[in-house]
């Protein structure tokens, strides 16, 4: 094992201390209490190694596990599972939420309903969320294209959460498509009003997920934004790759999405690279299944369900196996589970003692899709700045958006 020199310091965002500069992304259904449970886990404690003495276990320094987004309007309305989803473990710290919001009032009550309940330490503002119905609406990564209302947001979160020393931080994409970035000013705009931080996904809203990061854009928001951090988000396969985007962009940390599906232990990685340490954790498929396991355990508390908690790791049982020898039948058998009773079951069946599959294991996880015209508003890029009939239109923003 060879040490070097940590990569980076610790991550500062506002009163907070994060030892290891790495941010778990909110992802909609995937980065719940149960998931960040997990990477926390793995994170902080590390994942054995079978005994080897080349891959001893790891101490993982704490990172930043942000939830999954949720609805400004809804948690306002305290709608059950806007309730549910902004719950946090009781060793959460800090507990970390995502705010989705259109209108600067209701973003501005939801973080004081936040702040003066003390059910956060940090809130995340969104606005690079792809999805047709919210940008059609004019509302995530279409958002920054009007300037003033997206100063007005940042405005009243940092307001209202102010008072209770809550940092608020906003995560953006380059911008709408190519001929209308808008990444520079926002998080200039974002760093006047007293963000404690902004995350650049190094993709516009017409890429979605596809295509290449352009991780050069967080190198030139880093020269942009010089008095808070600059996170950068994009391509986080690997801790390797981690380090990589420090080196070409000298930003301050990083923000880990689809990297991590199927594998939370990417957090002990990324903890033991950005302290200096080159080992990496490469899992047997019987270590595999335990995280598994424990994941739909979690779920199933989670939800307060077994049935329920069993459909939701359907969904994480592909990318837990990816690149191990599995078979069509029993993986179709796996996204069918109902019960920890089938799973346990179900695993019985595996040869547990393949080994790290290297490679085929590596790389992309998660959705890809394809480049793509953004829906917007009527005439939503003719001006920056918002006209009566856009302004009625973004105020049904939030409407569309279901969960939390």
């Amino acid at each position: 094992m060879t040490i070097t020199a940590p990569a980076l310091p610790p991550l500062q965002i506002g009163p907070h201390t994060i030892d290891s500069p790495v941010v778990l992304a909110p992802m909609a259904g995937i980065t719940n209490r149960a998931f960040r449970q997990l990477c926390r886990e793995y994170g902080d404690q590390g994942l054995a190694a079978a005994g080897s003495p080349d891959r001893p276990t790891l101490s993982g320094s704490g990172c930043l596990y942000v939830s999954e987004m949720i609805t400004s309007r809804a948690l306002v309305e305290r709608t059950p599972i806007s309730m549910k989803l902004i719950e946090h473990g009781a060793a959460e710290t800090p507990r970390s939420i995502q705010l989705y919001g259109v209108d600067p009032g209701t973003v501005g009550a939801a973080v004081r309903m936040l702040a003066e309940e003390d059910r956060a330490d940090h809130v995340d503002l969104n606005f690079g969320c792809p999805v047709p119905k919210v940008t059609r609406k004019g509302g995530g990564a279409a958002l920054p294209w009007k300037a003033d209302l997206f100063r007005g947001i940042v405005r009243a979160a940092v307001r209202e959460a102010a008072p209770a020393g809550i940092p608020v931080t906003v995560k953006m994409r380059v911008g709408i498509d190519a001929d209308h970035e808008t990444f520079l000013d926002a998080g200039r705009t974002a760093e006047q009003e007293g963000a404690a931080a902004v995350a650049l996904h190094a993709r516009t809203a017409a890429q979605a997920y596809s295509g290449q990061a352009d991780w050069s854009r967080i190198a030139e928001l880093k020269q942009a934004v010089t008095s808070i951090p600059v996170l950068g988000n994009g391509d986080i396969w690997s801790a390797d790759d981690a380090l990589a985007m420090v080196e070409q962009t000298g930003c301050d940390g990083v923000v880990v999405g689809r990297g991590c599906l199927g594998r939370p232990w990417l957090f002990t990685d990324l903890a033991a690279a950005f302290a200096g340490s080159r080992v990496r954790v490469e899992p047997t498929l019987r270590e595999v299944c335990r995280v598994l396991r424990r994941h739909a355990e979690l779920l199933a508390d989670f939800h307060e369900d077994e049935g329920r908690g069993c459909r939701d790791i359907r969904k994480h049982i592909a990318w837990y196996t990816k690149g191990f020898r599995v078979g069509g039948e029993l993986r179709h058998r796996l996204g069918l589970v109902d019960s920890l009773a089938d799973l346990d079951e179900l695993i019985a069946t595996l040869d547990l003692d393949q080994p790290w599959p290297g490679e085929a294991a590596d790389g992309q996880r998660g959705r890809a899709g394809s480049p793509r015209v953004v829906a917007l508003p009527d005439r939503w890029l003719e001006s920056r700045e918002l006209d009566g009939l856009q302004q009625a239109e973004v105020a049904q923003a939030e409407l569309s958006v279901s969960g939390g």
